[in-house]
């Protein structure tokens, strides 16, 4: 028996990943989005913060204004209350920016982790599946609603037909109601845009299960270390200092995000990923 056949492993999944390597991504997985999250709800209690000062500012600036006073056109005072005014709307618009701003924040943080199927997910190759299989099974029953619309020869019979397909009659008739084009039925482009969708999960399937059977690298450059971590999903660039302007700005021309959990220059693990960190190496490597 071949020895790298793991068909037979108890502790190999259908993705032909190892158990101990998807416990290692889902703890990646969960520690990043507790990271992201508390990441957010401080980010969130900062902009309150700063949003609260903007308000106490705005009032402050016109708190020894009369209540009611009128601009006095030609007095002294004039132009100190137009600026006082002027400062007052400015920083109350900025107080309103800044708790909108809170409010995105905490709802991002409520999210982390409960949106899309993200590629750091070590489920999503099963999400994506249960997703395809809903998109494929409405493709066909918009095919197959389709097809008894053409059968029919009289609305009765239609409305027959597609309450047998498991559509409620309210559904048939509405299925069976011109849109502005005067069709009937599910329009080509809706069958279009579903196709593109199921082709398009296909696709993430396959790269996903194709990044599940790679391992981790390691390259040591001139100056520089470049690891992809397979769990974590992320390429790497570490460096013993703090590089320089034009190596920061090289790393964030190629998308390298500084990670301050990680203290590395990270970006997630994809073909464009490889592709930008070979480039940023070449121009290391290159460097005297």
């Amino acid at each position: 028996m071949d020895s790298n056949d793991n068909s037979n492993n108890p502790n190999t999944n259908e993705e032909g990943t190892t158990a101990p390597r998807v416990s290692a991504r889902r703890e990646a997985y969960a520690e990043h989005q507790e990271a992201r999250r508390e990441r957010l709800e401080g980010r969130a209690i900062n902009l309150k913060g700063l949003a609260n000062a903007s308000f106490v500012a705005s009032h402050r600036a016109i708190a020894h204004i009369p209540f009611g006073q009128p601009i006095l056109v030609g007095h002294h005072s004039e132009r100190r209350h137009r600026r006082d005014l002027e400062k007052s709307e400015r920083a109350m618009r900025r107080a309103c920016e800044l708790s909108d701003a809170a409010k995105a924040a905490e709802l991002r943080a409520a999210a982390a982790g409960g949106g899309g199927i993200s590629s750091d997910d070590p489920e999503a190759v099963q999400k994506l599946k249960a997703q395809l299989a809903g998109l494929k099974a409405t493709q066909e029953r918009m095919r197959a609603a389709n097809a008894a619309i053409r059968r029919g020869k009289d609305e009765a019979k239609r409305v027959a037909l597609l309450v047998e397909l498991g559509f409620s009659e309210t559904e048939a008739r509405t299925l069976l109601t011109p849109d502005f084009c005067q069709r009937i039925g599910f329009a080509s482009y809706q069958l279009s845009n579903n196709n593109a969708n199921i082709r398009r999960i296909e696709q993430r399937i396959e790269q996903l299960q194709a990044a599940a059977e790679r391992e981790d690298v390691t390259i040591e450059g001139r100056g520089y270390t470049y690891r992809e971590d397979v769990a974590d999903n992320r390429a790497c660039f570490a460096f013993p200092g703090k590089p320089s302007d034009a190596v920061r700005e090289l790393l964030r021309r190629h998308a390298f995000k500084w990670s301050p959990t990680r203290s590395l220059w990270v970006r997630q693990l994809t073909g464009s990923a490889r592709w930008a960190a070979k480039s940023v190496r070449e121009v290391l490597d290159a460097a005297e």
